[in-house]
C-alpha cells in the first residue's frame, strides 16, 4: 500500500512550544506515525510573547530574527521526530506549518494576521516541501482567516448518529459544531480565553507556567460578581462568524476588568478565570446548539480537572476527550494542519465559508519547495 506521510506542527497561542505530528493520510484513513513535542525555551518564549505584547513592530531586526529562529526550531522538531519514528525525510510528501501566531487582527481595516516561522528555512533544512501561511488565504477572500480547523473535524469527526461539538481548548478556545444531518451548515468560532488568561494569573503570582491539574484554581471560590463582570465584554454577544487571540484577552485586558471591581484574593481570581473558560465554551454551546448530544475535548485544556469539571457542571450532556475517538487531545491540531498541507499540495481547498465569513472557498497557503 503507498502511504501518504504528512508531518503537521502546531505552536499555538499558549507560547509553550512546538507540536510535530506525522500522519499517514492513505486510503482516506489517518494513522498515527509519530509525534514528538519540542517545549520552547525561556529565551524564545520571551521574544515570543515581547513580540505579541508589543501591539506593533518596535524593531523589525527582533521580527526578522525570530522569524528564522523559530523557522530553524520547526526544522529541529521535525528532524528528531523524522528520527524518532524511523523514517527518511523522501517519505514525506509535505510538511504543514500553521506558525506562530503574533498578531491576529480580523477587525483591523484592512484585516490581517500573522504566523511567523521561516517556510524557506523549513524547507531548506529539511529537504521536504513546506506548506505554510494558511490563514492570509482566507483572509484575502473576505474571511477572519480562523478558526481554520473545522473542515478537519468534519472529516475525521462527524457522525451520523449524534451532534457532536468539537471544543479545542489552547490559549484561546474555539469549538466546532457537528450536526449529524450533513445537509446543515457547521458553525465555528473562538469562544474567548482558553488557558491565556489563567496562565498569565498563576505565572504573575505563583511563578508557575500554567495551573497544573486545575489546583490553584480549585483553592479559589467563585465569586459571581467578578465572573459576570468578565462576561460582559462585547466579544460575547457578537455572532459568528468571529475569531480572537491572546492580543485582544491579554494581561492588559484583564488588568482592567479587575480594576473596575473591588479586590480579590488570588486564588479566587484563578478560579473565576477557570469558571469563566468554563462558562463561555458552554454559553455558546446552549445559544449556537442546544441539540448538541456530547462535546469533545482536545488541546491543552484537558488537563485540567477543575475545568473540566466546571464544563460538565454546565452542560447538560457527556463531555469526554477526543480519545474515545482514538485521536491524543495533545495532537488534533498539529494532525489538522497535516490534512491542511494534504489539501494544498491536492489543489483542493481548506477553509469552511460559513465558519471564517470567507466569500469563498479556497486553496490555503503558500507551497515552499524543497
Amino acid at each position: 500500500m503507498t502511504t501518504e506521510y504528512y508531518i503537521g506542527l502546531m505552536s499555538g497561542t499558549s507560547v509553550d512550544g512546538i507540536d510535530a505530528g506525522l500522519y499517514d493520510f492513505s486510503k482516506n484513513q489517518t494513522r498515527v506515525i509519530g509525534f514528538y513535542y519540542q517545549p520552547y525555551s525561556k529565551q524564545i518564549k520571551q521574544k515570543i510573547q515581547a513580540l505579541c505584547n508589543a501591539h506593533q513592530i518596535t524593531s523589525l531586526s527582533a521580527y526578522g530574527e525570530l522569524d528564522a529562529l523559530l523557522g530553524a526550531l520547526y526544522a529541529e522538531a521535525c528532524i528528531n521526530l523524522l528520527q524518532q519514528s524511523k523514517v527518511s525525510a523522501n517519505e514525506i510528501k509535505a510538511i504543514g506549518s500553521h506558525g506562530q501566531t503574533v498578531c491576529h487582527s480580523p477587525y483591523s481595516k484592512p484585516p490581517f494576521t500573522l504566523q511567523i516561522g521561516d517556510p524557506s528555512i523549513i524547507s531548506q533544512t529539511t529537504g521536504i516541501t513546506t506548506v505554510a501561511d494558511f490563514r492570509r488565504k482566507d483572509i484575502a477572500a473576505g474571511g477572519q482567516g480562523a478558526p481554520l480547523v473545522p473542515a478537519f473535524h468534519r472529516a475525521l469527526f462527524h457522525s451520523s448518529i449524534e451532534n457532536r461539538a468539537i471544543v479545542n481548548i489552547g490559549g484561546i478556545a474555539n469549538l466546532t459544531l457537528l450536526p449529524k444531518d450533513i445537509s446543515q451548515n457547521i458553525l465555528g468560532f473562538d469562544t474567548g480565553p482558553g488557558n491565556t488568561l489563567m496562565d498569565y494569573w498563576i505565572y504573575k503570582h505563583q511563578n508557575a507556567h500554567y495551573d497544573a491539574n486545575g489546583q490553584w484554581a480549585a483553592t479559589g471560590e467563585v465569586q459571581p460578581k467578578l465572573l459576570k463582570h468578565l462576561k460582559s465584554d462585547a466579544y460575547f454577544f457578537a455572532l459568528p462568524p468571529k475569531s480572537t487571540g491572546p492580543e485582544y484577552f491579554s494581561a492588559t485586558w484583564l488588568n482592567k476588568k479587575l480594576a473596575e471591581l473591588a479586590t480579590y484574593k488570588a486564588e479566587d481570581i484563578q478560579r473565576n478565570l477557570c469558571q469563566f473558560t468554563a462558562e463561555t465554551i458552554s454559553d455558546a454551546i446552549k445559544k449556537f446548539a442546544p441539540e448538541t448530544d456530547k462535546v469533545f475535548i482536545c488541546g491543552g485544556g484537558i488537563h485540567n480537572q477543575t475545568l473540566l469539571e466546571a464544563l460538565r457542571q454546565q452542560l447538560n450532556m457527556p463531555v469526554v476527550s477526543t480519545e474515545t475517538e482514538n485521536v491524543h487531545p495533545d495532537q488534533v491540531e498539529a494532525m489538522a494542519f497535516a490534512w491542511l498541507a494534504k489539501q494544498t499540495i491536492e489543489g483542493l481547498t481548506g477553509n469552511l465559508p460559513e465558519t471564517t465569513g470567507a466569500k469563498e472557498a479556497v486553496i490555503l497557503g503558500g507551497i515552499y519547495q524543497a
